[in-house]
């Protein structure tokens, strides 16, 4: 297939981009280079004939009509987003923005192509989104596709909204869709204002490793390849109009995640004392969820997927990678935010 791929230098849109040209699609990378973009994240593709890269933005309607109609893909997997909490909190407006906003400006540019080509039907719009929409998990339970939406933070509220309108242009227009929400995603890649990466730079530099409130919030934690791998799968097998929910079967608090990757480092790396004796308990985040868990069953018999990755393999694989790429790290340190503790303005 041809796939537009809407936030293709971020996080998990590289890891896409990266597995899809892989199995042999063409991927055309529609990225508008925001601060946790990052142009090393499709290096091993950049050269590679199946790779189109167009700095574009979302929000301009315009420009994505003339990005489908020049390219003509047989799917959009859109991954563009907004998506760190705490910068949900300090300043909301950019992610109704890109997260509602430009939504709509896709699906609707989406529509009138679609329409304009008759109407294949092999056509894809995949809309990926998160497990945050569901809200908080008290001790016991998971998250189901039809568990009822409770956002509780301006991320997870905008991201909400862009499932609902993904929905509706299902129902009204007949727009062929797809939607999944993940859980946490880990692995290489990652912009380091989310806890792993943060927990190996601090660690590193020897400074405080910050924890929110006691470290008792607990997190399915899912590697972006095999996220990746699931989401191909989804627009290659899913049924139209149908959500899936895509998890890691890997709960544990983020305390106790922290010291995993601290005991990770004292043997790949290690320094004048352990590394957890660096960790510190600061102020929480508000409305921090207490607890996310997916079951995954739909994804895993209907498309016959399996994570790959244990929690001690990913997690091993991760902290190398960050070992072994300090000069991609070290270059993202000077970017807004990184470092600096965010969400916690009145």
């Amino acid at each position: 297939m041809k796939i537009l791929v809407t936030g293709g230098m971020g996080f998990i849109g590289s890891a896409v981009v990266r597995r899809a040209i892989k199995s042999g699609h063409t991927v055309v990378n529609v990225d508008s280079l925001t601060y946790a973009a990052c142009l090393d994240n499709v290096a091993c593709v950049t050269d590679n004939p199946s790779h189109v890269f167009e700095k574009a933005d979302i929000c301009d309607g315009v420009k994505m009509s003339e990005l489908l109609q020049r390219h003509k893909p047989d799917a959009i997997m859109h991954l563009a987003a907004e998506s760190h909490v705490d910068r949900s909190i300090d300043g909301p407006s950019a992610f109704i923005e890109t997260n509602i906003v430009g939504t709509y400006k896709l699906l609707e540019a989406a529509r009138h192509w679609w329409i304009s080509q008759g109407r294949p039907e092999g056509f894809r719009f995949h809309h990926i989104s998160t497990d945050e929409v569901f809200g908080s998990l008290g001790t016991t339970g998971f998250f189901l596709e039809n568990s009822p939406y409770q956002p509780n933070s301006p991320y997870s509220a905008s991201k909400a909204g862009s499932d609902h309108l993904v929905r509706a242009w299902h129902e009204t227009y007949g727009l062929p869709i797809i939607v999944t929400n993940c859980s946490n995603n880990y692995g290489p890649f990652q912009f380091p204002e989310k806890l792993i990466p943060v927990v190996i730079l601090k660690a590193l530099a020897g400074e405080n490793i910050p924890v929110y409130g006691n470290g008792d919030n607990v997190r399915d934690w899912l590697h972006v390849e095999d996220h990746a791998e699931a989401l191909l799968l989804a627009l290659e097998k899913g049924t139209i109009g149908r959500s899936y929910n895509i998890g890691g079967d890997n709960e544990m608090t983020n305390l106790e995640l922290i010291k995993k990757v601290c005991s990770i480092l004292d043997r790949l790396k290690p320094g004048p004392a352990p590394y957890s004796e660096l960790i510190t308990f600061v102020q929480d985040r508000p409305g921090h969820d207490k607890r996310y868990a997916i079951n995954a069953a739909r994804v895993k018999k209907e498309l016959n997927w399996r994570p790959s990755h244990t929690p001690e393999t990913g997690l091993e694989q991760t902290v190398r990678w960050y070992l072994d790429n300090s000069v991609w790290l070290n270059n993202l340190k000077s970017r807004t935010g990184v470092g600096k503790r965010l969400g916690i303005s009145d």
